[in-house]
């Protein structure tokens, strides 16, 4: 247990605007995206991860999280802090939404992305939030196991059909 406590002093997660190096860690999650629905994911390309972090690092709403290990990046998290108002079929509620979660591949199953985790419930705490949201595609067996074992559960089913 005492190795366990000494090895997570050396894991830090702190809030980035870093885009390039946000880009850089997306690799890893697009890659699984790209294999899984290829007719629905664009291959990693960095110049356009990296514009599109760019443009979006410093919105209203959007946190992004670096986690790094002795110094070293080996993981982020995109969230974003939604508000969704009343309407005549809903009440309104606010949700901390998890739009990305990426682990370099050969540091995953080290509690990497449990810390991402936990972060993100501190974050939804601080706003009075008491939501987390997210989806993951079907076929995603790591993701579905990962967030199965947070205590996550199905709400809804998206479905579709291709003509």
């Amino acid at each position: 247990m005492q190795w366990l406590c000494e090895w997570r002093l050396h894991m830090k997660v702190t809030q980035t605007t870093d885009y390039e190096l946000i880009a850089q860690l997306n690799q890893p999650v697009q890659q699984i995206h790209f294999e899984l629905k290829p007719d629905y994911f664009k291959e990693y390309n960095y110049d356009d991860v990296k514009q599109f972090f760019k443009d979006i690092v410093h919105k209203d709403g959007f946190i992004f999280l670096l986690l790094e290990d002795g110094g070293n990046p080996l993981g982020f998290a995109m969230i974003e802090i939604r508000e969704y108002p009343e309407n005549p079929f809903r009440k309104a509620y606010r949700s901390v939404f998890v739009h990305q979660i990426s682990i370099v591949e050969t540091q995953r199953k080290k509690g990497y992305g449990t810390r991402l985790m936990e972060e993100i419930y501190n974050i939804a705490k601080k706003h009075g939030i008491d939501v987390i949201e997210l989806d993951y595609w079907v076929g995603n067996t790591v993701a579905e196991k990962f967030y199965k074992k947070h205590g996550f559960i199905k709400q809804r089913e998206f479905v579709y059909k291709k003509i």
